[in-house]
């Protein structure tokens, strides 16, 4: 157990468990908390238990909310004809940032990938699939990352949604902002080609 009292050492290895977290910022991170008033450390334990038991996902897009739609879904101005499928509620947040999409999304809660034993049915494509049952939905955008298993579930996906006669698109995938020609890898580049539009 070394130095530190119990559990103080509790709390470090909690924090270590956390992905990105090493032992050394575990440790910084529970010296922090202990240095916080009662109140402060109270609240702080609160958040944690409110974010665990108030939040669920949208009974409709599958994005975690408190409520049983979440605030996307049940907005008025929202585009229903164009579903952006995602990875994960970062992304949702990583879309509404550029304040450029207008539709709504459908949350997968990771990718397709049978080296880590995760097939379809463990990610929420049934309910992706039922969603697009009326005629309500004209394009469903493919917007997992550029992986090899963020490749393969959208391939997968897309293979499920155009025979419903749904349009089906991919994220094009550019050149970063002051990005040099020379630096950029063969994949993006080909890309940035293939995806070019009109000036």
């Amino acid at each position: 157990m070394g130095a530190n009292a119990a559990p103080l050492e509790k709390l470090i290895e909690e924090f270590s468990k956390l992905p990105g977290i090493g032992r050394k910022g575990a440790s910084r991170l529970a010296y922090q908390v202990l240095a916080m008033d009662k109140a402060e450390a109270l609240e702080f334990a609160q958040a944690i238990t409110d974010a665990h038991t108030k939040i669920h996902r949208c009974s409709v897009c599958q994005n975690f909310t408190d409520g049983q739609v979440c605030p996307i879904c049940a907005g008025e101005k929202r585009d229903k004809s164009t579903i952006c499928v995602v990875e994960s509620p970062r992304d949702v947040s990583a879309f509404e940032r550029t304040r450029e999409y207008k539709g709504v999304y459908h949350v997968l809660h990771g990718l397709i990938s049978p080296m880590n034993g995760v097939g379809a049915e463990q990610l929420t494509v049934k309910e992706l699939i039922a969603r697009l049952a009326g005629d309500e939905v004209k394009e469903v955008i493919m917007a997992t990352n550029p992986t090899v298993e963020g490749e393969a579930t959208a391939m997968y996906l897309a293979k499920l949604i155009k025979p419903l006669g749904v349009k089906v698109s991919r994220l094009a995938y550019g050149l970063p902002v002051g990005g040099s020609l020379e630096y950029a890898d063969p994949t993006t580049l080909g890309r940035s080609l293939l995806s070019r539009g009109e000036l």
